[in-house]
Formats: C-alpha cells, sequence, structure tokens
C-alpha cells in the first residue's frame, strides 16, 4: 500500500512536470464525495436501504422481546418444563444470531451494489463532460494536496448528474 502510494506521487510529480512543459492542458478536479452524497439517486438509495433497516431492526427486537419472555418464565416453570423452554431459548438465540448475520449480509451487499452504480454513473458524466469540454486531464480530489478554486467543477458535474436522472423531483 505504501509503495502505490509512493508510486502515484511520484507519476503525478511527473505528470505535473509534463504539464508544466504543455502550453494548453486544460485540468480540473472534482470533490467526488460531495457529488456522490448530493447526488439524488444516492439520496434515494440511502432513503430505501434506511427503510430496509428499520424493518431488519425492527423484527430484530421482536425477536429479542420474545427471548427475554422466555427468559423471564423460567424461574416459574417445573424442571422438566425449565428444560424444554431453555432448549426453546438457545434455538431461538441462534436463530437471532443467523437472522442478524444475514440480514447485515444483504444490507451490506445492497449498499456496495448501489455505491458501485453511482460511482460508475459518476464516471460517465466526467468523462463525457472532459470529452464535451476539452480537458485533458480530470482529478479526484482525494489525489490532490492543493487545486485552486476555480478548476474544481464539482457543481458543474453535480448539476449534470441530477439534470440527467430521470427520478429527478
Amino acid at each position: 500500500m505504501k509503495a502505490a502510494k509512493v508510486l502515484s506521487v511520484f507519476v503525478l510529480g511527473l505528470f505535473l512536470a509534463t504539464a508544466a512543459q504543455a502550453k494548453e492542458m486544460k485540468i480540473a478536479y472534482v470533490d467526488l464525495g460531495r457529488v456522490f452524497d448530493n447526488y439524488q439517486k444516492t439520496k434515494e438509495y440511502d432513503a430505501v436501504l434506511q427503510t430496509e433497516s428499520q424493518a431488519y431492526q425492527k423484527q430484530r427486537d421482536e425477536m429479542i422481546n420474545k427471548i427475554r419472555d422466555a427468559q423471564g418464565r423460567l424461574a416459574l416453570l417445573k424442571e422438566d418444563e425449565k428444560r424444554k423452554l431453555s432448549a426453546d431459548i438457545e434455538k431461538q438465540k441462534t436463530d437471532l444470531l443467523d437472522f442478524d448475520r444475514q440480514k447485515r449480509t444483504e444490507l451490506a451487499q445492497k449498499r456496495d451494489e448501489k455505491v458501485r452504480e453511482v460511482l460508475l454513473e459518476i464516471e460517465k458524466i466526467v468523462s463525457a463532460m472532459a470529452k464535451k469540454e476539452g480537458y485533458t486531464l480530470i482529478l479526484n480530489d482525494r489525489v490532490l494536496i492543493y487545486g485552486e478554486q476555480e478548476i474544481n467543477i464539482t457543481e458543474k458535474v453535480l448539476k449534470a448528474m441530477n439534470d440527467n436522472y430521470p427520478g429527478k423531483k
């Protein structure tokens, strides 16, 4: 990982040295996090995932309450009934852990798919904008140490993303 960072800095330095010699390079950068977070599609995906997460949490809480109720009844039962209920409680706990693991995995996979989808859309819009407007290079702000505000095209990209989004309100 450290070697990759050193290589990235070297390549960027080499590029900038070459860029200094070029007369008409058009360079810009984009705040990828800002575009991602403020894209309407991202907001809609977040709302859907939030709803699914709340439904999962509600089911999980119901399972936990059922286990707690059963544990509360243990002291009132006869020995053979206690054994049966204890076995049932252990099964419920195992079911809860399995349910928890499965739902967390599902939600994480859905989120990863949506993130990947949005990032690909951002890449597509930025590439199209670069070709249309004659940019030589458009950087992600995470690669920059410094960039003048006049070459920041974040708002332009964000506007294009939201204007082209078919589900916009």
